[in-house]
Formats: C-alpha cells, structure tokens, sequence
C-alpha cells in the first residue's frame, strides 16, 4: 500500500506531497486539512476516494470565486459557470448552498444592483424584469428589484429630453422596453 513519506511546502497555498520517497503531486493546503492527510499515512481507497473528492471540491470553489470576483452574479448564472467548468453537480450544488449562506451569492441583492444599472442606462422596467428573468432570477425577486426604482415616467423623461421627434422618442422608449402608460404621458408631455 503506497504511503505518504513527507508533505512539504510548494508555495504559498500549496503543500507537495510525495508518495514512498517519491515527489507525488502539489495540492492546495485546505484539501490537505479536509483530507486529514500527514506524513507516515497510508493511502487506501478510502483515503484516496476522500483525497479526490476533496480535490474536486476546491477546483469547484476555485472556479466559483474567480467568478465571484469579477463581479456579482445570480445563482443561476454560478450554477451555469460551473457546470461549463464541468464541476460535479453534487459538489456545484454544496458549493452554491455554502455560498449562499455566506452571502456571497444573493438573488435579492444581484437584483436590486443589476436593476439600477439597468435603469441608469436607459432601460424600462419591463426590458430590465426580462433581463433579470433571462439570468435566472426569480420573476418576485425582478418585480421587487424593479419596483424599488425610480418611477419609470421619470426616467423616460431624462432619456427622450435629447430627442425632440416625438415619433423618435416614442420608439426610442419602446425599443428600451418602457410600458405603454409611460410612452402616452411622456409623448403627451412632449407635444404640449
């Protein structure tokens, strides 16, 4: 049975190990700890079996948090990443749960940021709920993001004040998906 001779430091974040005297493998220092490995070991197939497990786990996190790191996503979109990045669906759904309970991925909040971006670039209501819905975001979770925006009329207002064709402003509105209360009172308005 092989057996875990010495574990040294590689670098930062990562322990070599080698197998009977032999340089084996690096892995990072979380799956060392999780995997309970130490010097004098053997590695049985449980071990192993834990050992691979462990190694899946922390390529999933990994691909999850350089996702993360960019910028905020829904949980839909984090699912999507990894299962592009071929992480086991039983270790991708761990990992969204712990990250969820952390904070760090939360529908509520990706919602209500993604939504006042949206708006601030001259989006409906109606295009930023559809955009929200096409990330995965729950429909009640858009309709509370887009509701706690400023009044669509308002924004209509500042986005067709650069316009001075109503029939200009009027598509420019419908191509940014305002609803249709919002065209006929800011059209009216303009042709006051």
């Amino acid at each position: 049975m092989p057996r875990l001779t010495a574990l040294r430091r590689a670098r930062p974040g990562f322990v070599a190990l080698e197998l009977d005297g032999r340089p084996w493998r690096t892995v990072p220092d979380d799956v060392v700890a999780r995997a309970g490995l130490a010097a004098g070991e053997e590695l049985d197939r449980p071990a192993l079996r834990l050992l691979r497990a462990e190694l899946v786990r922390a390529r999933g996190l990994r691909v999850a948090s350089r996702a993360l790191a960019r910028r905020d996503l829904s949980a839909a979109e984090l699912d999507a990443r990894l299962e592009r990045a071929r992480v086991a669906p039983s270790v991708a759904a761990e990992l969204a749960g712990t990250l969820e309970r952390a904070g760090l991925v939360d529908d509520e909040r990706f919602a209500a940021g993604r939504a006042e971006s949206l708006a601030a670039r001259g989006w409906g209501d109606a295009a930023i709920a559809a955009r929200l819905e096409a990330v995965g975001v729950d429909e009640a979770v858009a309709r509370v993001a887009v509701a706690a925006l400023e009044p669509e009329a308002a924004r209509a207002r500042v986005l067709v004040e650069r316009e001075s064709d109503p029939v200009r402003q009027a598509r420019l509105l419908a191509r940014r998906g305002f609803g249709e209360e919002t065209l006929e009172s800011v059209l009216e308005a303009a042709l006051d």
